[in-house]
């Protein structure tokens, strides 16, 4: 009996530190996928956590529109507002402005390639929609304009109710302005191109009567053209915001305390004027 009382306790002894061990394992891993929850791994799936981790921001950017987003042939630079505040970005991120990629979008490729996880941020002149928010996420606006029209200097359209049957109006795809024009004027005719630099053309070439986006692309477009004159009406809102990958809200609200930064130390008027040509109203 003696015999059988010591295996039992052996036994016993095993068991008891099987039991021990298991459960210091289970603690244990418990406790690694809690801290990798909530560390690293969490936060290099964020856009900030990535931006770090690659050591630069890649902003996708319109390489077409004077004031906001050209690209020097000669020099291959690409400046403009949208640029200089997308920098800021960067700095906000980084602590350099300089960090930073830009990328060539249109107004067609820059949701796909924002959701694609091509580009980190969309700044690239994008009026905020709520059909956009379905898809992406959006900054406080950083820059409103609204609708009108370029046109020949001598051009007898004064208003968006002159467009008639005849009229041919110049656009970009995938832009709201193509959407809007159709509603303003919906007996006027309608032609897409792939960008603004392209409908640009085609209205110098004599292809359209007009051509529409919003005002502030539009005046550059006037500047690189005396030919060409804007419109004093605007027929929209336009609301730019900054497009961030859906459901981010850290790196949005970054982007969103950098913004309010640039406007409470008067940086952001600096920009304005500088591109704009006057202060901000």
């Amino acid at each position: 009996m003696k015999r059988w009382g010591k295996v039992m306790s052996i036994a016993l002894a095993a068991v008891l530190a099987v039991g021990t061990l298991a459960g210091c394992g289970a603690k244990n891993e418990g406790t690694a996928e809690n801290t990798q929850g909530s560390g690293g791994e969490a936060k290099a799936e964020g856009i900030i956590g990535k931006i770090k981790e690659r050591g630069k921001v890649i902003a996708g950017v319109k390489y077409d529109l004077n004031l906001f987003g050209l690209k020097d042939p000669a020099t291959g630079e690409v400046n403009g507002f949208d640029i200089d505040i997308a920098k800021q970005i960067a700095k906000k991120v980084l602590g350099d402005e300089n960090a930073i990629e830009l990328v060539e979008v249109t107004s067609k490729t820059r949701i796909p390639m924002l959701q694609n996880g091509d580009i980190d941020m969309i700044v690239a002149t994008m009026t905020i929609t709520e059909e956009r928010k379905q898809e992406i996420d959006f900054s406080d606006v950083y820059f409103t304009a609204g609708q009108s029209l370029l046109v020949p200097k001598d051009s007898p359209i004064n208003s968006v109710k002159d467009l008639t049957a005849d009229s041919r109006v110049v656009t970009a795809k995938g832009s709201t302005s193509a959407k809007n024009i159709r509603e303003a004027a919906p007996d006027a005719q309608v032609l897409e191109f792939e960008n603004y630099a392209e409908a640009f053309t085609a209205l110098k070439a004599g292809q359209g009567d007009a051509l529409t986006t919003d005002n502030a692309l539009l005046y550059g477009m006037a500047q690189q053209d005396p030919n060409f004159r804007v419109l004093d009406e605007t027929f929209t809102e336009e609301p730019y915001g900054i497009g961030i990958a859906k459901g981010d809200e850290e790196f949005v609200k970054l982007v969103n305390e950098t913004l309010k930064e640039l406007k409470d130390n008067g940086e952001y008027d600096k920009i304005y004027e500088k591109w704009i040509g006057k202060k901000p109203e």
